[in-house]
């Protein structure tokens, strides 16, 4: 329905996003040390200190957009599909609320686990597990992404995982973790592919992914939703893989990958002759352009995390979609 824009630069993600997902649901060396072909060097991507301060500047302007309904505020603190999730979500409660987010809490992430992977060239990257105060009781995980010693560390990825679902990973004698190659062979689907196979799976099922919330469930809820009296629902899928989308993995204790990908996904709603399309709530319509007559159109971005062991299907762990734009027709 569209092609892959790449690297659109959005901005966020927050509790509109979070309730769609459950409803369906850091410089460079260790400290004291200079890079020199930091291109080149295989490092740890962040000191720890430098991860917990990544995650205590992303909070604090987190907050602050969520509070005033202000993307600009924390533009410079996310990317890929959390920039583009929560930028959608900020600029509806600007449109409906403007004088500020009148239902505001401050976001508070704790029990902080950093996941810091040693690797060579750009972009550098962690893996943030954390408790929240909001969510219930799943683990946050945020993946944070920088282009260069000069660069703000970004949160790209958020996602929601139950307790206990988050693996244990690969590291060596000083706890550093191994980043998996986007074109790895030795896991049951190769990261760069994941995006595409599961868009492929959700409009054509297969058995390369477990059954689950966000892949047998899923696809049986729409197919359930795709005619009803009056109302025909069209599904189309889409991976998103560039730039700021590439997908990103950590390799697991068991010799798997433990890898966070994006998905791009269209809701087309279309009323017979006579009826009309369910009325959509006002964050929907602040998102949509053109008149609702006969069709509504929705575009969403998704971010997910999956298991890919070495051998076997792929366990999708956790997911976070958002609406992005609508049109009516």
């Amino acid at each position: 329905m569209s092609q892959d824009r790449g690297p659109r630069r959005p901005r966020r993600l927050g509790k509109y996003a979070l309730i769609s997902a459950s409803a369906t649901t850091l410089s460079l060396t260790a400290s004291g040390c200079v890079v020199v072909h930091g291109e080149r060097e295989v490092l740890p991507s962040a000191t720890r200190a430098e991860a917990a301060k990544a995650l205590e500047q992303f909070t604090t302007a987190y907050n602050a957009a969520d509070k005033a309904y202000d993307a600009a505020l924390d533009a410079d603190h996310t990317t890929g599909a959390l920039a583009a999730i929560d930028s959608a979500r900020l600029k509806a409660g600007a449109t409906n609320h403007p004088d500020g987010n009148p239902a505001h809490q401050p976001l508070e992430l704790t029990d902080a686990k950093f996941t810091i992977p040693k690797k060579a060239g750009w972009p550098r990257w962690f893996v943030a597990d954390t408790k929240a105060n909001k969510g219930g009781t799943a683990r946050w995980l945020l993946v944070f992404t920088r282009d260069g010693l000069d660069q703000t560390w970004e949160a790209a990825y958020l996602t929601l995982v139950a307790p206990g679902k988050v693996p244990e990973f690969k590291t060596d004698r000083d706890g550093w973790a191994e980043a998996v190659p986007a074109n790895s062979t030795d896991v049951s689907v190769p990261p760069a592919d994941l995006s595409k196979d599961y868009t492929t799976y959700l409009q054509d099922g297969g058995k390369s992914f477990a059954d689950g919330v966000h892949t047998s469930s899923w696809r049986a809820l729409r197919e359930k939703r795709s005619t009803r009296p009056g109302l025909v629902t069209q599904y189309i899928d889409e991976p998103l893989t560039n730039g700021d989308y590439a997908p990103l993995a950590l390799r697991t204790k068991d010799g798997g990958a433990l890898v966070f990908f994006t998905s791009r996904h269209f809701e087309k709603q279309t009323a017979a002759r006579g009826a009309s399309v369910p009325a959509p709530n006002k964050d929907v319509l602040a998102l949509t352009d053109g008149e609702i007559k006969q069709s509504l159109t929705m575009e969403f971005v998704s971010n997910e995390v999956a298991l890919d062991p070495a051998d076997g299907q792929v366990s999708i762990l956790g997911r976070v979609q958002g609406l992005t734009s609508g049109k009516g027709e």
